[in-house]
Parts: C-alpha cells; sequence; structure tokens
C-alpha cells in the first residue's frame, strides 16, 4: 500500500490511525468514567473487574466494527495493568498511575531526542513512511520537527505535572477529570504542530528535490546558447 505523501492531508489519517482514530480517542475514557463512578458507589474491587470487562466490550466491538486491532489489544492491556496496580497499592488512585509515569518517560524521551538533534517526530514519520533522514540536513525541515517534538514534550510534562500533584492530594475523582480533559486538547494542539511541521518537511524537501534536478539539466534552462557552426563549415 502507498504511503500518504509527505506533508500531504494523508498526514492527519496516518497520525489519528496510530492512536486508534477518532473513535479510540473516545473509547480510551470509557473504562476510566467507570472505574471512578463504580468505585465511588460499590468500591475498588467491583470498579476494577467492571473497567476490565468494560474495556473487553469496547475492543470486542472494534473488532466487529472491522477497526484496527491494535488499539483495541493497547486498551485491554493498559486498562488490566492499571488495575493490578490499583489493587497491589490497595488505593483507588493507583488506578494513575502508570499513566502518570508514563507520561514523564515519554516527555523525557521526546526532549531528549530534541536535544541531540534527533527530534522523534520526524524520526517516527520517516519511519512510519520510508523517507528518510533527509530532512536532518534541511535547517526548516529540522526546526518544524524539533518544534512539533516540543509540543508533545510540553503536552506529557503538563499532565505528570497536574496529575501528580491530584495524586498527591488524594483526589482520584480529579485525577480522572484530569487524564481525560488533558488528554483530548492537548493531544489535538499536539496533533495540529505535528501536521504542519510535517507539511513544512515536505514542502523543503520538495523545493530540495526541484534545485537539485535544476542543477541536473547542465546548461538546460541557465541561459547558455549554442554557437552556431560558420557558413563556410557547412554543406
Amino acid at each position: 500500500m502507498r504511503a500518504p505523501a509527505e506533508g500531504s492531508d494523508g498526514a492527519e489519517q496516518t497520525l489519528l490511525q496510530q492512536m486508534g482514530g477518532v473513535s479510540g480517542l473516545a473509547y480510551s475514557a470509557v473504562p476510566i468514567v467507570v472505574f471512578v463512578v463504580v468505585n465511588s458507589l460499590v468500591g475498588m474491587v467491583p470498579a476494577i473487574w467492571i473497567a476490565i470487562a468494560s474495556s473487553l466490550v469496547l475492543a470486542l466491538v472494534r473488532i466487529i466494527r472491522r477497526e484496527p486491532l491494535q488499539p483495541a489489544v493497547s486498551g485491554v492491556l493498559g486498562v488490566a495493568i492499571c488495575s493490578f496496580i490499583a489493587y497491589r497499592t490497595g488505593d483507588a488512585k493507583g488506578f494513575f498511575l502508570l499513566g502518570i509515569w508514563t507520561s514523564l518517560i515519554y516527555g523525557g524521551v521526546f526532549l531528549v531526542s530534541m536535544l541531540v538533534r534527533w527530534p522523534l517526530i520526524g524520526v517516527a514519520w520517516s519511519v512510519l513512511n520510508g523517507h528518510g533522514f533527509r530532512w536532518r540536513e534541511q535547517r526548516k525541515a529540522l526546526t518544524g520537527y524539533d518544534l512539533a517534538t516540543l509540543a508533545w514534550t510540553i503536552v506529557f510534562v503538563a499532565k505528570f505535572v497536574v496529575q501528580q500533584w491530584l495524586y498527591a492530594a488524594d483526589e482520584t475523582g480529579w485525577l480522572a477529570v484530569a487524564r481525560i480533559a488533558m488528554g483530548y486538547p492537548l493531544t489535538a494542539l499536539a496533533l495540529l504542530v505535528t501536521v504542519w511541521a510535517i507539511r513544512r518537511a515536505g514542502k523543503v524537501a520538495e523545493q530540495a528535490r526541484e534545485a537539485d534536478s535544476g542543477g541536473s539539466d547542465g546548461g538546460a534552462g541557465t541561459g547558455e546558447v549554442t554557437p552556431a557552426r560558420p557558413r563556410h563549415e557547412m554543406g
């Protein structure tokens, strides 16, 4: 299958597909809401089992609708691991520990990749579409990917700071609100910056290709005129 051209409208579609699409973003909120509501009504252990059951039902729905399987599997595993942590810690707020520390790790990885001049957004997009890494030699493209990587760094660090503060304050309900509320808006903003960076890099790459092809034409298009042969040499 042909990969979408770099900088095209396929960028948005490809990125959304990797996240499970719009429905995947919505499905990810359901087990969180179920866990918090059931925990407040009947306790943590029933909340754990019902949250896991809801994630399984959502995975089954995705399979029936023939949607990508990877987000469904990731969703079930994520809820199962979060539930196990909550059970082991004996506290409902432990359900959010995985997300909190994962945000910190992701933020650190994105930051380091930017500092070593291999911005993760550019690397991921190149690997995903097989475009290579020539964009690292093009300053405007590299700057665009740096900004996109910085946007994701800010998103993950903000999630960690806010949710860790709520975790320390034992605010389980507000942890769920923060998890969902910070998920959609911040992810949307980071995606906008990412798509802009991909389009910017695509334009820079196209300009570089045009310059290379123009320089390889020899005298064509340079204004040089081949001198005519003297008349006495003709015939």
